[in-house]
């Protein structure tokens, strides 16, 4: 015990970067960025890494990301399991040479399995560098790059929808909703936004629409005027712009500082933040969104229990996270050691049909199966969860919504099946 420490007063001292354990309640403290070493947590029965953007162009999207993967074990914590869960958090600062750090840092520390990264290209990465020869198992709730599919699917999976599917879905919306007979796009110049752009491009043109120009930009630049001015400029009916949020502010403020003339701009997931139209000083009325939705069969729980840990309404990949975090607890203690290997076999027995059901409602209860070897199927917060060979979902939900002055409200849902 670390004193007379209560579950807020340790969670208080804990960073961006850091380290918790649980049996029941909070046993140990520890530092983040590699200093923790593998012996100081021998007697945990979990371990999981949480490695997320929490600074960088990804920054506001990932803190809560991050919190969402932190929630099953503070639920758990909450709820007196008998088991020792280490959760330790890493800040991959949205780069792929800071996130292959800090994914060797989880790994030096003893880490077998990590929910992370969320950019793509931090992941494809920190997998090809880190998690596949060393097998570590990593479930990302938030890179939805295409390219991902194509790699290995055993020690690489994740919670969140490729965006094979999501590109199209946004080319659906933008051409046979919106009626866009053109469109352009802008896109950020790195595996999500190439990937995200090629799907989208494809899924107009074979609706019949005329791409005008499709235009990549870098992170965080001092403006976007130029190529605004490449996409704007040819007077498409539906602009697309794929990013993040610290660029896309901005986009936002360029855009309406000199480029405002009504056209229809249609973002996804990495750009859907309802603070950006406070942050722009602009309602942004005219644009819309796609994100992965959340609509499992422990969505309820999970929001409340979000809600009442953080103070704030869950946002965009967090049931996601919470997923990815509860399946690889599940899957360690089927496993019953703390290997990767191991862990990997066990990832599809607790998540895909068939078994005794758990959702985020009763995962204490599905501890205990797991590691008394019952057979379970995890039904989560984002939806059924069921891992397909490559590590991708098996089924998926989309939220369209719009911005307005106060935020982002979704207004319809819509579902896909492999």
């Amino acid at each position: 015990m670390v004193g007379e420490l209560n579950r807020r007063q340790v969670l208080g001292g804990i960073g961006v970067t850091g380290t918790f354990s649980l049996a029941g309640c909070l046993d140990a403290l520890g530092a983040g960025n590699g200093e923790a070493d593998a012996d100081d947590n021998g007697d945990a029965d979990a371990m999981v890494g949480v490695l997320q953007p929490e600074s960088g162009d990804l920054g506001d999207l990932g803190t809560p990301i991050a919190d969402a993967a932190e929630l099953p074990a503070i639920q758990l914590a909450d709820e007196g399991v008998d088991f020792e869960i280490d959760i330790r958090r890493e800040d991959t600062e949205t780069t792929p040479d800071v996130g292959v750090s800090r994914a060797e840092a989880l790994l030096d520390a003893g880490y077998p399995a990590v929910t992370g990264a969320a950019a793509s290209d931090v992941t494809i990465t920190c997998a090809e560098d880190v998690w596949y020869d060393n097998e570590v198992v990593a479930i990302s709730p938030a890179s939805t790059s295409p390219d991902i599919t194509e790699m290995p699917g055993d020690y690489l999976l994740r919670t969140a929808p490729s965006d094979e599917w999501q590109g199209d879905a946004m080319a659906e919306i933008a051409v046979e909703q919106e009626g866009a007979e053109s469109v352009a796009t802008m896109y950020l110049n790195n595996d999500y936004g190439q990937g995200l752009n090629d799907v989208f491009v494809a899924g107009c043109e074979d609706r019949g629409a005329e791409v005008l120009e499709e235009v990549p930009f870098e992170p965080e630049q001092a403006s976007y005027d130029s190529e605004l001015e490449s996409t704007v400029g040819e007077e498409p009916d539906l602009l697309m712009v794929v990013g993040y949020p610290e660029s896309g502010q901005v986009i936002f403020r360029d855009f309406y500082s000199d480029f405002d003339d009504g056209t229809t701009i249609l973002v996804p997931d990495g750009l859907i933040d309802p603070d950006l139209p406070g942050q722009v000083d602009n309602p942004m009325e005219n644009v819309m969104g796609t994100a992965p939705g959340a609509g499992g069969d422990g969505a309820d729980h999970f929001n409340e229990l979000y809600e009442n840990e953080y103070d704030s309404s869950p946002g965009v990949f967090n049931a996601q996270a919470y997923d990815a975090t509860a399946v690889l607890i599940l899957a360690t203690l089927a496993a019953g050691e703390l290997d990767g290997a191991a862990i990997a076999e066990q990832v599809r027995e607790v998540a895909n049909p068939d078994g005794e059901e758990v959702t985020p409602e009763n995962l204490a209860d599905g501890l205990e199966m797991a590691a008394n070897g019952d057979e379970i199927q995890y039904r989560g917060a984002s939806g059924p969860v069921e891992f397909d060979d490559n590590g991708d979902q098996e089924a998926v939900t989309y939220d369209i919504g719009r911005y307005h002055e106060d935020g982002y409200d979704v207004e319809d849902t819509v579902e896909y099946e492999a």
